[in-house]
């Protein structure tokens, strides 16, 4: 039996978090929202030269490279590293780009209004990061550590988490007792630490404990 191509075996995957297909790249600061995405979250290939249902369409010249080198360096802020790779394959040429997770979240992107947005990658869709996960990247890049108390609202929000897999801003504040900017530092606080983690339900972001 032929062994598939390397190629071959990413797209029988379809698209997911980690693997996006696009059949050509026309707009270097859309291409910066999935470099955004992918590097805010668990990182992700880009097959330049596919079409949706996978289809080996081939990219038409060395531009492709050059317009994912501009999303790069010119639309992600600040710029997010990749690598890239050409195969060629039944008579065609992909383009395979490859980007880590990174360590100095929240890259940001220009959304359709060139207004700088941070992104995170949900199955095969980039949405928008909300306040609290942009605060907790930030925090986690500060040296000086977090001080965080154990209060009265943290016990609150951990008592809910025994019996309950999820919790809102909103519901926090509630079962809190406390406003939201206070309920958007303590959680943003807990995912810094890595005692909670955010979750993507029908295109919400909530929050739970970490899973080890």
């Amino acid at each position: 039996m032929k062994k598939k191509h390397p190629i071959e075996e990413l797209i029988s995957q379809g698209e997911h978090q980690q693997l996006d297909f696009k059949f050509e790249v026309s707009d270097s600061k859309k291409i910066a929202r999935t470099l955004s995405a992918f590097a805010n979250t668990d990182g992700g290939r880009l097959l330049i030269g596919v079409k949706d249902n996978g289809v080996i369409a081939g990219v038409r010249s060395e531009e492709e490279y050059y317009m994912i080198e501009a999303a790069s360096t010119m639309y992600t802020r600040p710029p997010v590293p990749f690598e890239a790779k050409r195969w060629d394959i039944q008579g065609k040429t992909v383009l395979e780009v490859y980007i880590a997770p990174s360590p100095d979240k929240p890259h940001a992107a220009p959304d359709k209004d060139d207004k700088y947005k941070a992104y995170i990658r949900v199955n095969d869709e980039n949405i928008l990061a909300n306040e609290i996960l942009i605060f907790s990247w930030q925090k986690e890049q500060e040296s000086k550590g977090i001080l965080l108390k154990i209060n009265k609202p943290v016990e609150r929000l951990f008592d809910w988490l025994d019996t309950h897999t999820y919790i809102n801003a909103n519901q926090f504040c509630r079962i809190g007792r406390i406003n939201y900017f206070t309920a958007r530092n303590i959680l943003s606080d807990l995912m810094a630490i890595g005692a909670l983690q955010y979750a993507v339900v029908d295109k919400r972001i909530l929050y739970c404990r970490r899973t080890p």
